[in-house]
């Protein structure tokens, strides 16, 4: 059993920049792949970031690409998302997730409970 917990959200002026973190408990947090995915007001939960079980492979979404950095500290069993030249549209919920595969279509397997993130223009 994995507990993954969010901090680091808030309320941020367009173009600012926060960094997220998710704390995992468990002693077997590098053998899985972790992920940040979100979820706007009225649409669905969509993936933001992928990092592998030793950090070197990421992979982002399109609309984060060049602006998030996904990182990890395995020995913190922590992974990170930092929010460089925040939009509105970035603001959402943000999800931690752990999965046992890198595969896009694998399952998750563990959810944090989500942060929210709130971006003004």
């Amino acid at each position: 059993q994995v507990q993954l917990v969010e901090s680091g959200g808030g309320l941020v002026q367009a173009g600012g920049s926060l960094r997220l973190s998710c704390a995992a408990s468990g002693r077997n947090f590098s053998s899985y792949v972790m992920n940040w995915f979100r979820q706007a007001p009225g649409k669905e939960r969509e993936f933001v970031a992928v990092i592998s079980w030793n950090g070197g492979r990421q992979y982002y979404a399109d609309s984060v690409k060049g602006r998030f950095t996904i990182s990890r500290d395995n020995a913190k069993n922590t992974v990170y998302l930092q929010m460089n030249s925040l939009k509105p549209e970035d603001t959402a919920i943000y999800y931690c997730a752990a999965k046992r595969s890198y595969s896009s279509v694998a399952a998750v397997d563990y959810w944090g409970q989500g942060i929210q993130v709130t971006v003004s223009s």
